[in-house]
């Protein structure tokens, strides 16, 4: 044998291909052509909220609560070890900062001088009085019943 490939096919072994132009040829030179503004739109974007949620019941707390207080849902204690920023199950003592002392009971109230509440960021719809907005149905509203859903289908189809 004359080669040492086994097989004889043409492919990613040939000796010429550093030589061959590049898969969709030479790369272009120069600056990019602009971006067509006729393309699709972005969507509405949706504003995003920094808010503090009750570890217990996950409801939004309002801004300027006092975490030495309880929830106003569920009535949990809210400067505990899971409310905190630094609550981490996988560390030493639950904790991501040194503390001297472990704190057995995480749900409970305790007086630890590390306490930052968990802030998280969510994505909320927001009306102009700042509460949400409740989600707008869209197109006609549901048939009521057989006769309506039918009237909504002859209408659709109507010749004129």
């Amino acid at each position: 044998m004359d080669s040492d490939r086994k097989y004889r096919q043409h492919g990613y072994q040939d000796t010429d291909r550093d030589s061959r132009p590049f898969r969709d040829g030479p790369k272009p030179q120069g600056p990019r052509p602009p971006i067509d503004i006729t393309g699709p739109r972005l969507p509405r974007l949706v504003q995003h909220v920094a808010a503090a949620r009750c570890f217990n019941c996950a409801t939004t707390l309002p801004p300027g609560i006092d975490f030495t207080g309880a929830c106003p849902k569920c009535n949990a204690e809210l400067h505990c070890c899971k409310q905190c920023t630094h609550f981490e199950s996988s560390t030493r003592f639950q904790c991501l900062k040194p503390i001297p002392v472990r704190i057995a009971l995480k749900d409970k109230a305790n007086q630890c001088a590390l306490f930052a509440p968990r802030v998280t960021i969510a994505r909320d719809g927001v009306s102009s009085n700042g509460h949400a907005a409740p989600p707008q149905p869209s197109g006609p509203p549901a048939p009521r019943n057989a006769d309506d859903a039918r009237s909504a289908f002859d209408r659709l189809f109507k010749k004129t």
